[in-house]
């Protein structure tokens, strides 16, 4: 069985990691996947963490499943609206995306 889904990334300071996560739930999403980020932006290098001894200003990448365009929308909105302002991160939205094994989604 598969379904439809849109599927929302936020790469961003790790140390948001839990303000964003409470956005997910609260938004009904069933889920998310976080991975160690690092790269280049307009906010200069920035390191994965790895190896460090304090990851703190480290970068994370989070993945978010949604059912719906909406969904995915509304809370990337919230994210920029209560960070991006303060905080380096980049949103952005895959429109069509297959979920295999949808039975768990």
């Amino acid at each position: 069985m598969t379904q439809q889904a849109s599927k929302l990334v936020i790469i961003t300071e790790k140390l948001l990691l839990k303000q964003i996560a409470k956005i997910i739930d609260e938004s009904g999403a069933t889920g998310y996947t976080v991975v160690a980020a690092g790269g280049k932006g307009s906010r200069n290098v920035r390191s994965s963490g790895q190896p460090s001894i304090s990851d703190t200003y480290s970068n994370i990448k989070i993945e978010v499943l949604t059912p719906n365009r909406d969904m995915a929308v509304k809370i990337s909105d919230e994210v920029a609206a209560q960070f991006f302002d303060d905080y380096s991160g980049i949103a952005y939205l895959c429109n069509v995306m297959e979920v295999l094994h949808a039975h768990k989604f």
